[in-house]
């Protein structure tokens, strides 16, 4: 019972003291409620509608901000040579001797070329997704982050695989994640340094083409494809890449030389230093 009444006792004290505070916030907000109604209705709806855009412009840049990636994916078919590129951007060595990705290879890293750069740099996630056609639905977990998309091709063996590369790249370039965020996309032709490499410009129209054939295969057997999300074209027109919704280029390269340097600059215009 004494501990109940100490305890009364200092609940009272510390009421006597905070009332002096309480008496000057009282004094404060009676004051400030006739300032407000001193200012006309015009000029305090105008103050208002200032702060709330103000705060909700500043909310929206740190949310940019915030979720702006520096994810790169790179894909493309078994074989076209992703995870050489991988290490080349990675280390600046090619690891000649790799075999055929069954998991996705992933890093955050500053690019090699830029490793010796002064001043701060920032890093990329990089991530090689394997090409093989059971490990394909792995994608879909990594595009809705992706700042870019590069999809390498086999320049020495595209003839053979022209029909499998552009089904392959119809798919991403209809998938919902990629169209609805304009995700752009590099087709990137390594091996470019081969004599039998065909040309990065042999390679875009024949891809064209095959996916002209595509679209008219799919449409005629369901007007709404239901294993797509968007079509791609322009209806009664031949299609090409100028019309798809997000920004579509060709590249050389060679990841077994280093010669990535038009791949590097892809990902600079999409993941700012």
């Amino acid at each position: 019972m004494e501990g109940m009444e100490q305890w009364k006792g200092q609940l009272e004290q510390l009421k006597i003291q905070l009332e002096p505070w309480k008496i000057q916030l009282e004094q404060w907000l009676h004051q400030a409620i006739e300032y407000l109604h001193q200012i006309p209705p015009i000029q305090l709806y105008a103050a208002i509608a200032v702060l709330f855009i103000s705060t909700l412009l500043l909310f929206s840049i740190r949310l940019f901000k915030r979720t702006k990636s520096n994810t790169i994916v790179l894909t493309g078919l078994t074989g076209s040579g992703k995870t050489v590129l991988f290490y080349v951007l990675r280390d600046g060595s090619s690891h000649q001797g790799t075999v055929t990705s069954m998991e996705p290879n992933e890093g955050t890293f500053v690019l090699n070329s830029e490793s010796n750069k002064k001043g701060k740099i920032k890093s990329i996630h990089l991530v090689d997704v394997p090409g093989h056609s059971r490990l394909r639905p792995k994608l879909d977990e990594f595009l809705p982050q992706a700042a870019g998309i590069v999809f390498v091709v086999d320049a020495v063996e595209f003839l053979p695989s022209c029909p499998s590369v552009s089904e392959y790249l119809y798919d991403i370039l209809t998938k919902a994640s990629v169209v609805k965020k304009k995700i752009p996309v590099l087709i990137c032709c390594n091996k470019s340094d081969k004599v039998t490499a065909h040309t990065k410009e042999f390679i875009r129209k024949q891809i064209e083409k095959e996916i002209e054939k595509l679209r008219a295969s799919r449409s005629a057997i369901s007007a709404a494809d239901i294993s797509n999300d968007f079509t791609l074209g322009v209806s009664g027109e031949i299609f090409s890449f100028t019309q798809c919704r997000n920004v579509v280029t060709v590249a050389d390269a060679s990841g077994l030389k280093g010669e990535v340097a038009q791949v590097e600059q892809f990902i600079r215009e999409h993941v700012k230093p």
